[in-house]
């Protein structure tokens, strides 16, 4: 079976792929700018014995994506489609402007809705949409509000195709992570060291004393793909190591401060 990844030359895209390619999948990545990164994923694959296509794409302007599905056009039908790729300014709500609105949704929303018109039809019955959402639907992330925005819409539409597609057996679910270790997180801090504290404040707030990983999102990408997990449709599936079950202040840390733990 062909699986279809946006975005999938770096982070949860990239670790997607090659858990999808370990699963026995021929993969399809599309990529914007970063060929050589592009370039590496489609060499570990093929050294995983499957088939790789690298498209290269800007998913905000349509005609773009268009030539892309195009490229797919003699290929077997894609039967998984993980919809990852996303871009976005980090501004404020307030400071957005409208070309930054319009480039967020038409990748987000648009370029999704454009590829699943054009796979649904030629999907076989028992296929997969795994959308993948982002804690700034359910937590205030400073800057990300439009990209929020776009996710939470996102969402909504995962669960409409749900009910649109279902009665062919293919699923439609979404995939929320929380602060995962990729080169998104990376790029708010200035230096090493204050990514560093960022990430010990991370792992005392969460339960299990741990920031996930790209190849954690994988995983449960692959299980929502597998045959196991065929009855779940149209779910949001929080990955976040259950950083936001407690109250603000309730941190490992502050009860540690106040003796409440050792």
């Amino acid at each position: 079976m062909l699986a279809l990844v946006t975005g999938g030359s770096r982070g949860i895209g990239r670790a997607t792929a090659l858990r999808l390619a370990r699963d026995g999948h021929d993969v399809a990545i599309v990529y914007r700018r970063d060929a050589a990164a592009a370039a590496e994923v489609e060499a570990a694959v093929r050294a995983l014995g499957r088939r790789c296509h690298v498209l290269q794409a800007d998913l905000g302007e349509p005609a773009e994506v268009a030539a892309t599905l195009e490229r797919l056009a003699g290929e077997p039908p894609v039967g998984i489609f993980v919809a990852n790729a996303a871009a976005t300014a980090f501004k404020t709500v307030l400071e957005t402007k409208p070309h930054h609105v319009q480039k967020t949704y038409a990748i987000t929303i648009g370029a999704f809705l454009q590829i699943v018109q054009a796979l649904a039809p030629r999907m076989p019955d028992g296929g997969r949409i795994v959308t993948m959402s982002g804690m700034d639907t359910h937590r205030y992330v400073h800057g990300h509000g439009i990209l929020a925005s776009a996710k939470s819409a996102l969402e909504t539409l995962t669960k409409y195709l749900a009910m649109e597609l279902g009665p062919r057996g293919i699923t439609v679910n979404a995939v929320n992570p929380g602060y995962v270790e990729t080169d998104s997180i990376a790029m708010y801090f200035q230096t090493p060291e204050a990514r560093a504290g960022f990430t010990e404040e991370l792992e005392a707030a969460t339960p299990l004393r741990a920031v996930g990983s790209p190849e954690d999102v994988a995983d449960l990408v692959s299980f929502v793909c597998s045959p196991q997990a065929a009855w779940l449709q149209g779910q949001v599936l929080y990955l976040d190591g259950g950083i936001f079950f407690h109250a603000p202040g309730h941190t490992h840390r502050w009860l540690r401060r106040t003796g409440r733990v050792s």
